[in-house]
């Protein structure tokens, strides 16, 4: 069985651990991910999803009231979201799925409607500004992430056909944004105002604490293992290394390093962020650079990154750490 969010072919054994029909349809359809011990943990829905939903309920509801927000993921893979819809105005709640540590759990996002000639998207209360220019926003922009504004503009697109509507005018905010919003890293990496609109597959992974013991698992019993932090490494350490066993570990690199010790070869490879920072906790404010993306772009970044990979490498004798850049072009290689 294939997870076909992320391409992970489930092992037979975890397949047959599993009890539950339903839960294992669940997992098989991507909605849920099935661990070693055959239990199935919820995805939920990113804030790019959840107010794609809040969109689609505004715009549909021009023509009918809405209860059910039919969404396109940025995965591929179509999602009822509960959203409700009237009179132009659309509204949906954040969905966390299994994740435990979900500050924005259950957040109202709004959003309301008027017909247009095209289809238009502004963002309002709660969400975000980048104040300060940085290598991908320029200062002024909203915190919406490239995938969760083209998954909010399809969504009204798909809407708009629902209603019979050439275009719509849609006003998107959040009404507790600012308060989480300050809540979270968006102050530190230039982002004030409110939340981040985000979400690259669509779906909030629950991998915290609930799966910690199958990801040490999976490395500690695997001979050659990528160890990678996000979606955009596990997909490139895929590209880069496809006869290892490619681990997605998020935050948990201590942990996931422990287990790979005894590894035959082991790798660390993904975006400079979370890596540069468990190696060298102060590598960009130590520098006078707020984030390590902003580092990493500075006119110094690139024999920064070396000097620091060579200190890491000292650390670590037994790894090799690849650093990718969005692209997925290698920027550091410890080999």
């Amino acid at each position: 069985m294939i997870d076909p969010v992320t391409g992970f072919s489930y092992p037979e054994s975890w397949v047959a651990n599993c009890r539950d029909a339903k839960a294992l349809a669940a997992a098989e359809s991507g909605f849920g991910v099935l661990t070693s011990t055959g239990s199935v943990l919820r995805r939920g829905f990113t804030t790019g999803s959840t107010a794609a939903a809040a969109c689609y309920a505004a715009v549909a509801s021009l023509a009918a009231p809405v209860d059910i927000a039919p969404i396109l993921l940025p995965c591929g893979i179509l999602a009822e979201i509960p959203a409700a819809g009237k009179d132009g105005e659309g509204f949906a709640r954040k969905f966390s799925g299994d994740y435990p540590n979900d500050i924005t759990a259950g957040i109202l996002i709004c959003a309301k409607a008027s017909p247009a000639a095209e289809i238009t998207l502004e963002t309002g209360e709660g969400i975000g500004r980048f104040v300060r220019d940085t290598p991908r926003y320029a200062k002024g922009t909203a915190a919406v992430s490239p995938p969760a504004k083209k998954e909010i503009l399809d969504a009204i697109s798909s809407a708009c056909r629902a209603a019979g509507l050439s275009g719509a005018a849609v006003f998107l905010t959040i009404p507790d944004g600012r308060r989480i919003g300050a809540l979270t890293l968006n102050p530190k990496v230039g982002i004030e105002g409110g939340i981040s609109v985000v979400g690259t597959t669509g779906f909030v992974e629950p991998w915290d604490d609930h799966l910690s013991e199958t990801v040490s698992e999976r490395i500690a019993g695997a001979e050659n293992v990528v160890i990678t932090t996000g979606r955009i490494g596990l997909r490139y350490s895929r590209l880069l290394f496809p006869e290892y066993e490619v681990v997605l570990a998020g935050s948990k690199i201590a942990e996931s390093l422990a287990a790979a010790k005894h590894c035959r070869n082991a790798v660390i490879c993904g975006l400079p962020g979370l890596i540069l920072r468990f190696f060298h906790p102060e590598v960009a404010t130590s520098r006078g650079f707020p984030t390590v993306e902003e580092l990493i772009a500075g006119p110094d970044g690139i024999s920064v990154l070396e000097e620091e990979l060579a200190r890491a490498k000292q650390k670590y004798p037994w790894l090799r750490i690849v650093i990718v850049d969005r692209e997925g072009q290698v920027i550091g290689d410890t080999e």
